[in-house]
């Protein structure tokens, strides 16, 4: 099996509550914290290819909001991941990658189907 890999900020609680999840259902995985280790523009190809750029930027929280205006303007791909790679905190949270494909996102039970619980 494929070892899983967790991305995403150590003190979210999102991520909190995805890592307790994957604890508690006996999943190991590994923890990419973008805040140490950043994240690199291939992965963030391939996500946005997988979910689209709209799914992966995070235009409600903090960081998205007090960007200048002109950052917010005319956003499409290219330029949504030019902003998650300046500013790792637009990138939501967490992304699991279960090898073959990615999950966006925390909900229990999309975990839970996802890895066959």
């Amino acid at each position: 099996m494929t070892t899983l890999t967790l991305y995403g900020i150590k003190a979210c609680d999102t991520m909190k509550k995805a890592q307790n999840w994957l604890q508690e259902n006996g999943h190991d995985f590994a923890f990419h914290d973008y805040k140490k280790s950043a994240i690199d523009r291939p992965s963030l190809e391939r996500w946005c290819n997988e979910h689209g750029w709209e799914t992966l930027l995070n235009k409600r929280g903090t960081t998205f909001r007090k960007l200048d205006d002109a950052d917010k303007q005319d956003l499409d791909q290219e330029k949504a991941i030019r902003l998650m790679l300046e500013h790792t905190s637009m990138i939501k949270r967490p992304v699991l990658d279960l090898g073959e494909r990615t999950l966006v996102g925390f909900t229990p039970d999309s975990y839970a189907e996802a890895l066959g619980q």
